[in-house]
């Protein structure tokens, strides 16, 4: 199964404006780097030490459970996933005794589950 060039240009397109948002931000081990990645179907988020080149914390919508999903009700499906994976990245950040990150969005436009995500971090206590 071959890529058409119509979704080869998407992912380019992504990558680039990817390299441009990272050209100007990096993580360190005070303000870690909260990097997103956003499937179809999921959506990760990482706290990233960029001088040491470690993840310090790692979260996906397979770690929340549909509580966790459901207590946010203005919002529905993938939305209401992202916002709880954003609550959970602050809470863990919070145990690292992390209280500030710079937003990476990854290249993504900052709508839709890639603003849930970073106003559940920001509800959740994280600061950036």
């Amino acid at each position: 199964m071959s890529i058409s060039n119509k979704t080869r240009h998407k992912f380019v397109r992504r990558a680039n404006r990817h390299r441009r948002v990272r050209a100007r931000i990096a993580g360190t081990g005070e303000t870690p780097r909260l990097c997103v990645f956003r499937s179809n179907r999921h959506i990760f988020a990482q706290l990233i030490d960029d001088r040491r080149g470690k993840t310090l914390a790692a979260c996906g919508d397979g770690d929340v459970s549909a509580e966790q999903t459901a207590e946010k009700s203005d919002l529905s499906g993938k939305c209401a996933s992202a916002f709880a994976v954003g609550r959970r990245i602050a809470r863990l950040a919070g145990e690292l005794k992390i209280s500030r990150a710079v937003f990476d969005r990854g290249g993504y436009r900052y709508h839709g589950r890639v603003k849930s995500l970073a106003e559940g971090a920001r509800g959740g206590g994280l600061k950036f």
